[in-house]
């Protein structure tokens, strides 16, 4: 495991994981988000392909993310491993609702300077409407290419629940 893709809808701990992994394997961290949105009313990096691209030409990362739609064959073609939590809504969402509540009361910093907001509840694109309204198309999708061919290399770990992925890396 050296270029590990950490897949699952929002709010399934992605990040969380993936930082854990950094801290225990000396691999770097990469924050999808972060490379996406770069600047202020969640601006969308226009060299995101190129830094994608650049990043995992390297031989060594994690990634937390499915991947964007432009960058999402090319991070699963030069990855060597995927985890996805595949967890249940009673799960994700408490998860990303504690998460939103707190970024949004404490006015956390996000990426490329921006904040959730009171207003951006009320969207579809706020992470709880998306955590929701995403988990079947997203569990599909990646469905599909844990069975895909093309992907076939790729060492698959899923786990359905919070305890399986915490066993798994406590025995790292």
């Amino acid at each position: 495991m050296k270029r590990i893709l950490v897949v699952g809808v929002t709010g399934a701990g992605k990040s969380t994981l993936a930082q854990a992994l950094s801290w225990r394997s000396a691999l770097p961290y990469h924050e999808m988000d972060a490379l996406y949105f770069n600047g202020p009313d969640w601006a969308v990096n226009g060299a995101l392909v190129e830094d994608v691209a650049s990043l995992t030409a390297e031989p060594c990362w994690i990634i937390d993310s499915l991947g964007y739609p432009e960058v999402r064959d090319l991070l699963w073609d030069r990855a060597d491993t995927v985890i996805w939590l595949d967890y249940p809504r009673r799960v994700i969402m408490p998860r990303v609702l504690r998460r939103s509540f707190r970024r949004t009361v404490r006015r956390e910093v996000l990426f490329g300077g921006n904040r959730e907001t009171w207003k951006g509840w009320l969207s579809r694109e706020h992470p709880a409407w998306w955590a929701w309204s995403q988990q079947g198309t997203r569990r599909e999708e990646i469905e599909r290419r844990v069975r895909d061919p093309r992907f076939a290399p790729l060492q698959s770990l899923r786990f359905r629940h919070p305890r399986e992925t915490a066993a798994w890396l406590a025995s790292l």
